[in-house]
This record gives structure tokens, C-alpha cells and sequence, in this order.
């Protein structure tokens, strides 16, 4: 069998999906287990999952004792899941938790070619699929325990069959009624998942088709009344419990206190102008960017072919809402990449022009020097020399993946310089986060807090401590996803308090003084077990904490 010939059984029209979700698994599994748990929000998520299971209460969200209102249930759920039937709670293992963003980061890719069948040969579907999985923001998120990759999954869905409804109302393949099944299992998976995003993504394509076309007569037939049912049955039972259990709470934080702030300021510190995800795709697309400009330009060539249409309008409208609102993060576009990869993959139908493969050859190799750039950086900054090593063979990788996708598509074999970017853009991206990033100790502070007291004896997970951890001046979410629910996140006199019940406490630098101060009103004597020193990335300073016991007959000012 010839290379030829293997490349064609792998991209037959039923192996096209499976493919593409094969290599979205290969994508995320790099930093699925060695990647530490990350500030702020993936650790919150995780914590309040593990609330779920030790509290038994399926409905309300909770991060300690505080109601986390912001986004509905389902990754909660599946995350809750994903724990219980493949580790333990206690067990505090963030990979569990990371799973449904890789099923998620799956789903995607599977989608994105499954629905590119509707328009493409199963070559160019199957790289439209393993296009979207190796871009570099999907390939991050699905390393995540956040909503994002699965969100990505079931928006890409529902995006997916919507577009070969669409296509075959314009005389092309049939659709069958499993696909107006897929459209609102994820539609209705999406508003579990983070509520008005996903019907905002299709209501957006399906009025732009509509002003585009004066012809709206093919969402008559989208399946409407199973629709209401399928979306009713997943999403009304849990709407109606929050809503009593939390008298109605649940919707005035999520709306009054999350959505509206996004919508009308930058928040949380997140704004940026109108033009940041311009700016920035580039660096998510990577090593798909190779493609990006030829895959635009063919949208507008070809844009009175029915698939091309549908992605324009997939992509265009959302795209253009997400850089109006004033709250942007890097992954708010990645719903719109499905189409983006459809353009792409279409535009490999045709000899690129001139000015395509210079256009992605260029923007493709000025990402990848500024990522080798980062990653050196990074390396000596917060690394040790285990982090050179790993930054070596990342750049090494990153920088091979561009190059040799470069010269390929300039050459005028633009299938095969997909390829082998997005094989050792995968590599590289997978060398980043699975070995350079946790061998970055400097960062990882919350992490080393509980190795050190779990060294010291004196962690209550162990059972050789009394609990709960107190800490004071240092209150980032991983720690308490470390250390329990129960950590008691407070001031220097809590701390003190904490050595004089004979628990163990954490103490940041800047609050060593009142904490000295505490322990000597309070005639306690304290222990110095160890200290952790590095980078607070979250907030951008530098940190020292310093983890105490108590002195067993508690005499003595604290060393």
C-alpha cells in the first residue's frame, strides 16, 4: 500500500470525522495530566465541581460558601461525572476534571468535518477537521477544566448539521431527520453549557442567510417542534430548580452581575478595543494560519456557493459582535473557527495565488518567532534547566513546523504543508504545555504550598494535621482546589488563630508582620516548615509564602 493510498482510506467520507477527532485527542493529551491546575478560572470550576460530589447537591454551584452564579450547570456536571466514575474527589487529580474540555476539543473537530462533508471532497473535509484541532487556542482550552472546548463542541455541532440543512435546501445532500436532531441536542447542550452564546452564534448565521438569500423558507424545515422538546427536556429541569432553590438569585447574578457587566464595560480588567481578536488570530489560528489568508480570499470568491455562504455567515456576524463587546478574552472567538477551517480547507481545491502562499507563509512564520521567543523567555525567567531543555525542543518543533510549512506552500503544495504545520505545530504546542510550562516551578505556587506541607507532615490530607489550611494573603483558587473547600481564606489574626488551634498556616511576605504580631498578643509560638517563593501570574507580582506549624507546647515568638 502506498502513502497514497493510506491517506485516501483515512480520508474516506466515513473516516473523515473520526480522523479529525483523533487528532484532537492527540492534541490535548500532552498537558492533560502534567499541567498543573491554573488561576483563576479553571481551579474554580474544579473546586465547585468537587463541592457537587462531597456535598451531594447537584443543582447549586458553590465555591466555598460563596454562590457561583455566573454560568449554567452543565460543565459542572460533566466534570462532576468525569470524577466520579474515573478518580475520586479526595483525590484532588485535575485531569479528571479535564476530560469533558477534551471530549469537548473531540466533538469540535468531529463536527467541523463531518459538516464540511456537506460541501467538500472527504479530503478537504477531513482537513478542515484536523485543522480546527490543532489550532493552538483549541489544543489550550481543551487542556483546561473551563467551559470553553466544550462549549466549542456543541456550538460547532449544531453549527455543523444547521449548515447541511442549509446546503440541502440548495440542491445539495440530503439531510436526514439525525441531523435536525444534532442541531438542538447542541443548541440545547450550548445554553447548559454558557447560556445565550450558542443560540446567539445561530441566530446570527441564520438572519444573515436570510438578508443574504431574501429567502428564509429552509428554516421552516430545521425541525422546529422537536426541537422545543429536546431543548425543554435538557435544559428546563435544571432552569427550574436553580430557580427555586435559589428563590430566582441564580438569574439576577448571571445576568445582572456576569452577562451585563461583559456586555456594557471590560470586565474583570478584560477589555480591549474593537480589532483585538483581529490582531490575535494569528497567534490562536496558529499553525492553521498558514491557510487563513487564502481561505478568505476564497471565501469572497466563491461566495455564492452555498457552503462557502453559510461559513461567511457563520463566521462574519459573531466575529463582529465579539469584537464589539467591551469583555474580550482570547477564546471568545473560537466558536466562529469551524468556519473559518471550512474556508480554509475549500480553498484547497485550486492552486493557491502568489499572493496567498506568501501571505500564510509570512504571518505563519512571524507567530512562530514570537512563540520561541516567549518560550525562552519563560524558560529563564521562572524555569530551571529542565525548562531549557523542554523550551529547546518546543522551539525547535514550533520553529520546524513553520518553516517547513513555509516553504511547502510557497512551493505550491499547500495540502501537504498543512499537514506537516499542523503535525509539528501539535508536537510543539504539545511540548509547551505538557513539559515547559509545569517545569516552570516559578509559576506554580499553589502547587508547591501543598507539596511543602504535605513534606513538612503537616497537610490535613494527610491526616497527620489538623484542618483546615489557614492562609492569609494569598487567596488564588488553585490553592483551595489543593487543599479543600474548607481552606480558610483570611486574615493575619485567622492565621494565628490557626497555629493556636494547632492547625498549620500559610503567610504571605507582606502580612508577615501583623502575623508576628498576632502570635505574640496571643502568647502562641509558631514553626517555620518551609517557604515557597515565585511569581503570582494571576495577579502579576512576585510572592514569597511562608507555611508555619504550630509549636507543640505553642511557647515562643514565632521563627
Amino acid at each position: 500500500m502506498t502513502l497514497k493510498d493510506l491517506v485516501g482510506q483515512l480520508t474516506s467520507r466515513r473516516r473523515a470525522p473520526f480522523v479529525a477527532a483523533l487528532v484532537a485527542l492527540l492534541a490535548s493529551l500532552p498537558g492533560l495530566f502534567t499541567l498543573p491546575p491554573t488561576d483563576r478560572d479553571e481551579s474554580r470550576f474544579a473546586e465547585a465541581s468537587a463541592q457537587m460530589l462531597e456535598s451531594g447537591d447537584f443543582t447549586n454551584i458553590m465555591f466555598q460558601d460563596e454562590p457561583r452564579y455566573k454560568k449554567p450547570v452543565g460543565i459542572y456536571w460533566l466534570q462532576a461525572a468525569s470524577v466520579k466514575a474515573l478518580s475520586g474527589v479526595e483525590r484532588r487529580d485535575i485531569w479528571a476534571y479535564r476530560l469533558p474540555s477534551v471530549l469537548g476539543a473531540m466533538l469540535a473537530a468531529w463536527a467541523c468535518a463531518w459538516g464540511a462533508l456537506a460541501f467538500l471532497q472527504p479530503r478537504e473535509a477531513t482537513i478542515a477537521g484536523v485543522l480546527m484541532a490543532s489550532t493552538m487556542v483549541l489544543s489550550t482550552e481543551s487542556n483546561l477544566a473551563t467551559t470553553d472546548a466544550a462549549l466549542c463542541g456543541a456550538i460547532t455541532l449544531a453549527m455543523a448539521a444547521l449548515g447541511k440543512l442549509y446546503i440541502a435546501a440548495r440542491d445539495g445532500p440530503p439531510a436526514g431527520p439525525w441531523v435536525r436532531i444534532l442541531l438542538w441536542v447542541g443548541l440545547a447542550a450550548s445554553l447548559l453549557l454558557k447560556g445565550p452564546i450558542g443560540p446567539m452564534v445561530v441566530a446570527l448565521t441564520a438572519l444573515a442567510l436570510a438578508a443574504w438569500d431574501r429567502n428564509a423558507r429552509w428554516l421552516l424545515h430545521v425541525g422546529w417542534a422537536w426541537g422545543a422538546i429536546i431543548v425543554a427536556g435538557m435544559v428546563l429541569p435544571w432552569a427550574l430548580a436553580i430557580t427555586v432553590a435559589t428563590d430566582g438569585a441564580f438569574w439576577g447574578i448571571a445576568v445582572g452581575g456576569d452577562l451585563a457587566p461583559k456586555l456594557f464595560g471590560g470586565q474583570e480588567g478584560h477589555g480591549a478595543p474593537p480589532g483585538y481578536f483581529l490582531l490575535l488570530s494569528p497567534v490562536l489560528l496558529f499553525p492553521a494560519v498558514l491557510l487563513a489568508p487564502a481561505g478568505l480570499i476564497e471565501g469572497w470568491r466563491m461566495r455564492a456557493e452555498p457552503g462557502i455562504r453559510f461559513a461567511l455567515c457563520w463566521l462574519v456576524p459573531s466575529w463582529i459582535v465579539f469584537e464589539l463587546v467591551p469583555t474580550k478574552l482570547p477564546h471568545y472567538v473560537l466558536p466562529t473557527f469551524a468556519a473559518l477551517a471550512w474556508l480554509m480547507a475549500a480553498a484547497l481545491r485550486r492552486p493557491l495565488d502568489k499572493l496567498e502562499r506568501w501571505a500564510g507563509a509570512g504571518l505563519t512564520l512571524v507567530v512562530a518567532s514570537g512563540l520561541v521567543a516567549a518560550g525562552c523567555v519563560a524558560a529563564a525567567m521562572f524555569g530551571d534547566t529542565w525548562s531549557w531543555a523542554w523550551a529547546t525542543t518546543a522551539t525547535v518543533a514550533i520553529a520546524a513546523a513553520a518553516v517547513a510549512g513555509a516553504v511547502l506552500v510557497v512551493r505550491g503544495r499547500a495540502g501537504l504543508a498543512a499537514g506537516v504545520a499542523c503535525g509539528l505545530g501539535i508536537l510543539g504546542h504539545g511540548l509547551i504545555v505538557g513539559a515547559l510550562a509545569p517545569s516552570l516551578s516559578g509559576l506554580w505556587l499553589s502547587e508547591r504550598v501543598s507539596d511543602g506541607l504535605a513534606r513538612a507532615n503537616i497537610s490535613p490530607r494527610q491526616g497527620l494535621a489538623n484542618g483546615p489550611v489557614a492562609v492569609t494573603g494569598y487567596a488564588e483558587p488553585s490553592l483551595v482546589f489543593a487543599l479543600g473547600a474548607a481552606t480558610e481564606l483570611g486574615t493575619p489574626q485567622n492565621a494565628a488563630d490557626a497555629i493556636d488551634e494547632g492547625r498549620p498556616a500559610v503567610v504571605e511576605q507582606r502580612q508577615e508582620a501583623a502575623f508576628r504580631q498576632a502570635l505574640a498578643a496571643d502568647g502562641v509560638g509558631a514553626l517555620l516548615a518551609g517557604t515557597v517563593s515565585g511569581l503570582n501570574y494571576s495577579s502579576g507580582k512576585p510572592e514569597v509564602l511562608r507555611l508555619y506549624q504550630p509549636v507543640p507546647d505553642h511557647a515562643g515568638p514565632a521563627n
